[in-house]
């Protein structure tokens, strides 16, 4: 990193360390190769950081493959002198796709569950969030890639119910662990 950006490797580790950035402890780090990266990059970022009059950020991603479980017993609360409890053993209702919308600044999470992972079910999920976001904002809608190959029929979905426009912008696939 030093070597790009044309300055001594100390420099870097004061960077690093002024800011508490820690790559070493990262799982996972792929640079990409997208020769628009940096574009794309500083434009989700601008979003944030100058978000337009009357607009409205949302960073949304779904998580599939996410095990449906309900447990046999109820766990004990939390109380004064032991944490909350649940049992070992539970039941499988297989697996559901879990799509969220996150706005940052009000910290709001739009949330959807849905048994399959379709358009179909995208699709479904941006009506909810024009369902219940303001009619007078227009929204900015940061998706990963994967969404962003199909937008084009999200977005004529998007300004049809809307009637303002949508940007889709794609993202640093950042939203990928849910706890």
């Amino acid at each position: 990193m030093a070597q790009v950006a044309g300055i001594s490797p100390a420099s870097v580790q004061r960077i690093w360390a002024a800011n508490d950035i820690k790559p070493h402890l990262a799982r996972t780090f792929k640079l990409s190769n997208d020769p628009n990266f940096e574009e794309k990059f500083w434009d989700v970022i601008g979003l944030y950081l100058d978000t337009p009059d009357k607009a409205l950020v949302l960073c949304c991603d779904e998580k599939s493959q996410v095990q449906a479980l309900e447990r046999t017993q109820l766990g004990l609360p939390l109380g004064i002198g032991h944490i909350r409890t649940q049992s070992h053993d539970y039941i499988r209702h297989g697996t559901v796709t879990l799509f969220t919308a996150l706005d940052y600044l009000e910290g709001r999470l739009i949330s959807s569950i849905e048994r399959q992972h379709r358009h179909q079910e995208w699709l479904d999920f941006l009506k909810k969030i024009n369902r219940e976001t303001p009619k007078h904002l227009q929204l900015h809608l940061i998706v990963d890639n994967y969404r962003h190959a199909q937008a084009s029929e999200s977005e004529g979905l998007a300004r049809k119910a809307q009637a303002l426009p949508y940007a889709f912008h794609p993202y640093l696939k950042f939203v990928d662990e849910y706890g």
